[in-house]
Formats: structure tokens, sequence, C-alpha cells
């Protein structure tokens, strides 16, 4: 069975509804995400290996994705937030990070790393800058 929350007539959010490779390429190439897009299969694992994705879809166009990988009662790491370039400004990006949220519950933080052009948006819906973190960057 299919979870779908309806906010509108136009844009179902779906918890069961995953992308297909194909379609995650196509929206982070829109959305100007820097994913290994040109990798398929490296897509396809990340698909895979995600055991959270909230999608947004507008009929059969998916226009915005919340990927991430949780233990569901500790910490969620939000890894991929995209919203079709046409699509933003519509709230879409924040329900997905609202609906996100409400799926790990209450006990979960949700992190990320943001990419610099978002900087100034994750403030907006509700996350705090931390100065505590770290990397390993990986070799590409």
């Amino acid at each position: 069975m299919q979870e779908s929350i309806n906010t509108n007539s136009r844009i179902i959010f779906s918890f069961d509804r995953k992308p297909t490779a194909d379609e995650l390429i196509e929206l982070y190439n829109n959305a100007g995400l820097p994913r290994p897009t040109n990798d398929k299969d490296r897509m396809q694992k990340m698909i895979d290996n995600s055991n959270l994705i909230v999608t947004a879809w507008d009929n059969d166009l998916l226009v915005g994705v919340s990927r991430c990988i949780t233990d569901w009662v500790w910490s969620c790491y939000l890894a991929d937030l995209a919203v079709r370039h046409e699509y933003k400004k519509e709230g879409i990006g924040k329900k997905l990070i609202n609906l996100t949220k409400e799926k790990v519950g209450e006990q979960s933080m949700v992190l990320l790393l943001s990419v610099p052009s978002a900087m100034e948006y994750y403030p907006k819906v509700g996350f705090v800058k931390q100065e505590s973190s770290f990397i390993m960057n990986r070799a590409e």
C-alpha cells in the first residue's frame, strides 16, 4: 500500500513511491544538485541503500526528493534534498523536510551537509548551523 500525502490537487508526496535511477538523475541535473549523475549504477546504489526516501510527484513527474539514511531512533542523515527548478518556491522542499522529520520521529535528529548555494535556505526551514562537524572526503 502506498502511503501518500496529498497537500494540494497537484503535488502528491509519498514514502513508498521510489524513483528510478533515470528519474533521480534527471531531477538532480534539473535542480543543479552535484551528484554522480553520469554514473547510473552508482545512482541506483544510492537509491537501493537509502532506507527513507520521500518523494514529491506532479502526476508521473518527479518534482522533489528527500533521500536519507537513518537508524530511526537517534540520527537521520538527509543525504539529498532536491526540488525541480521550476517547482521551487512552492514549499515542496520544506514539506519534504517536515515529512522526513515526522517519519523518523522525535527521538531522531535530522542532519545534513549543505551545498554552498543552500546555506541560507536551511536556517529558514528549521535547521541550526553547527560548527562541530568533521568530514573525510570521498575519492569521487
